[in-house]
This record gives structure tokens, sequence and C-alpha cells, in this order.
């Protein structure tokens, strides 16, 4: 695996040598209450603002500030650098020298979802200049996946950019008596018009299959089997506050999109994603979630399985991947709709080994409900309320990041499948 920055880093002692010196000297300068770093693509910011010393609340007159420029210049990685004091703000501002950043990771997983997993990862910056390309696979027996991402900055003007998506799957689970597979593409404009907001506009094509169903499988799945091919429309908008280093943070996702345009089987679908973090002290954090979803039918067409969502596994500890919702014959159906929210107290416990860990207490509670075709009123699609509790811990070993949780349903109907025990890890090589 290539590490693109190790130049960079390597000269640290060397300009952080030259920076402290000249900071040293006993002068009366202007004091700056925090550094920010502007133009950084593929440099961590906080190398930049840690390169010549620690820079914040320190006394810097003009030539002091010159120096921490040639202390940066030295590295060999700027094309430029200027740094200058905007109010209570340290402001540095580079250009990074054009280069090709990648890597490539083999690895393997273990997500309660999909059990054991190997990844396949490759990514390289300025392929194009400015531009990004992410290709990533997963395999195991009953789950298969792979995407491509290229994004390009700035396309248009200063806050429009553009994108390419190419994504899929395969699923044959042994708790489901059918198999699928999606392919899609999807091309994408994305608008900036503020650092915090992020609204896209994409048009794509889409091809889905429902097939192998068994001939026990419940009758509703047996007549939605086939295959629809067609374009789709993608609008989203993105907003994103604060980060963990701040007392308070939140992101707002909203995913809007409309399946098989000009078919007889035209869908509409909406995503939420909202998520909040509020610290509780030094050590301590609020952790909110809230996820929901909504499907629809233009048209009086009927949804398939193949547009429902299905609950549960990591998006509802306690519960089992795909294990609660309308069901018939055996078989989980999915639903229309669907809500899943989390509140969780999290709380750092220490370090041991130079390791961080982190404990949770949580509840998650929701449902999925609804749907077009309920085979004359024989299948129960009403929304139950459901709940769980249990615990968390994260934490690392040998640099693999483990997230583990031990939750119970509260509040189930008869039918549920439980998971009592979640585990999520993922090592690189």
């Amino acid at each position: 695996m290539t590490q693109p920055f190790l130049s960079f880093r390597a000269a640290f002692p060397f300009a952080l040598l030259a920076g402290l010196t000249t900071i040293a000297q006993p002068v009366m300068g202007r004091v700056y209450q925090s550094v920010e770093v502007r133009g950084a693509e593929f440099i961590p910011e906080d190398d930049i603002r840690l390169t010549c010393g620690d820079l914040q609340g320190i006394d810097l007159d003009a030539l002091q500030l010159r120096s921490v420029e040639e202390c940066l210049m030295s590295t060999g990685v700027f094309e430029r650098v200027s740094v200058a004091g905007q109010g209570e703000a340290l402001v540095i501002d580079v250009t990074e020298v054009e280069t090709r950043p990648g890597r490539i990771d083999v690895g393997v997983a273990w997500v309660s979802d999909h059990g054991l997993t190997g990844t396949l990862a490759y990514e390289q910056f300025n392929l194009i200049p400015d531009a990004f390309l992410g290709i990533k696979s997963s395999y195991n027996r009953e789950h298969r996946s792979y995407a491509v991402n290229l994004y390009h900055k700035e396309t248009f003007g200063p806050a429009l950019h553009f994108g390419l998506d190419i994504a899929g799957e395969r699923t044959s689970f042994d708790d489901q008596s059918f198999s699928t597979r999606r392919d899609l593409v999807e091309a994408y404009l994305a608008w900036t018009p503020q650092e915090d907001l992020r609204l896209e506009f994409g048009l794509g094509y889409r091809d889905h299959r429902l097939f192998d169903v068994a001939a026990i499988a419940s009758p509703l799945l047996r007549a939605e089997r086939g295959t629809i091919s067609a374009p789709f429309l993608h609008f989203a908008a993105d907003y994103t506050h604060g980060t963990e280093e701040d007392k308070q943070s939140y992101s707002v996702r909203l995913d809007q999109y409309v399946w098989n345009i000009g078919t007889g089987s035209g869908v509409a679908e909406t995503r939420l994603d909202a998520r909040s973090r509020f610290a509780l002290g030094e050590k301590s954090a609020l952790l909110v979630g809230l996820q929901g979803g909504l499907v629809a039918g233009r048209s009086d067409y009927e949804t398939t399985v193949l547009d429902r969502a299905f609950v549960g596994g990591e998006g509802f500890r306690g519960f089992a991947p795909r294990g609660l919702g309308p069901a018939d014959a055996g078989d989980r159906l999915g639903g229309n709709r669907y809500v899943v929210g989390s509140v969780e107290v999290r709380r750092a416990l220490g370090v041991q080994s130079d390791n961080p860990f982190y404990g949770g207490v949580f509840m998650d509670f929701g449902s999925v409900w609804s749907l077009d075709n309920t085979l004359g009123g024989t299948i129960d699609d009403a929304a139950y309320f459901r709940n769980s509790i249990g615990l968390s811990l994260t934490f690392e070993v040998a640099k693999v990041p483990v997230s583990l949780y031990v939750a119970t349903p509260v509040k189930q109907r008869a039918g549920d499948k439980r998971q009592v025990f979640g585990l999520s890890a993922a090592a690189r090589f």
C-alpha cells in the first residue's frame, strides 16, 4: 500500500525545528485563538496546522508569520503558502503540488448483516486534475457488491461539481426464498452554495431483478418476480454542521428518487437520514439518530420486494437483519414505510495500549409497515412499534476498528427474529 504523504511527514522534524527556533524568540505580536487551514485537498489539515509547531495562542509578528510560510514551503509539497491573520483566526492558505496519491487495500470484514466478507478497494486522486476515482467490491456467499465512483471538483465553476456512480449488488440470503440483482449507473451535478450545504441532481439507469423464487414462497413474491430496466431521477440535499470536536454537531440528508421513468411501473421513493451529537462534559456525548423512508407506486402500480425496505441488524439493534415487518409463508416482505430512531449516551472509558475505548448505553425504536397488495387482507401490514435496549463498545485491536453491541428487544411481535449480539470489524492489508 502506498503512502502518498510520506515525504511531507518526513519533513516534519526539520520544518518543526525551524519553526520553533523562530517562534521561540521573545517577541510581542498578535495572539490568535484558532488556526484555520484552507486549500488542502490531499494532505490532512491537522498535519499542515502542526507542521511548524502549535501556532494557537502564541505571540506572532509579521516576521514570524513569514518564517512559518518558509517553514511550510520547505516541505516541498506546496506551490504556494500564505499565512495571515483574519480577526481572531490565523489562516494558512496553501496550494498543493500536483500529485497523484493513491492506494490499494485488500481486506477482511465482519458485519452482522452479511457475515465474513472479503473486500478490495482502490483509490486514486488526480487521475485527471482535481478528480477522485474510487473502486470498491465485497464478496461473501450470500452478498456481493461493487461500486465505482468518479468525482471531479469545480467542473462548472467553484461551487458546481460532477460525479459518476456505478454500483450493483447480488443477494441470495439463507433467510429469504428468493434472489435479487441490482445494477445502476448515475451521473450527477453537485452544487455547494455554502460550506455546510450540498445539493445534488442526478440522472441514471437502473436494472433490478427478482429471480429464483422458491415454489413454497409467499404467493405475493411469486407474483412479483421479474425484471425492470428503466431510467430514474435523483434529487438530494445534504446539510452538515460541526464535527465531533465541537460541543454540538448534526447532519440531515434527504434523498428523492423517481424510479422507472417511461414505464407503467413508476415508483417514487423518499429517504431521510438525520443525526446529531451533543457533548455531555469532556468524556460523554449524547447521540441521536433518525432514519425513515416512504415508497409509493405511481398510477396504481404496486411496489415489489425490490422496492420495499427491510429493517433490522445494524440498523435496528436487537433484531436480526430483515427480522421484522410484514410476513407471509415464512417470508419477510419488507415495507413501503419505515422509521427507525436511536438514542445513545457514549462515554470515553480510557486508553489501553494507546487505543481509546468508548462505551455506550442505547435504545433503538421504530417499525416497518405497509404493502400495496395484502392478498385480500390475509397479510397483516399494520405499523407495530418495536424497541430495544443495549450496550455498545468501540475500540481498536492492532489498528483494526471494532464495534460490538449486546441488545435485547423490549417490545416485539410474535415472529420477529432477534439478534442479541452484533459485531463489526474490518482489517485492511
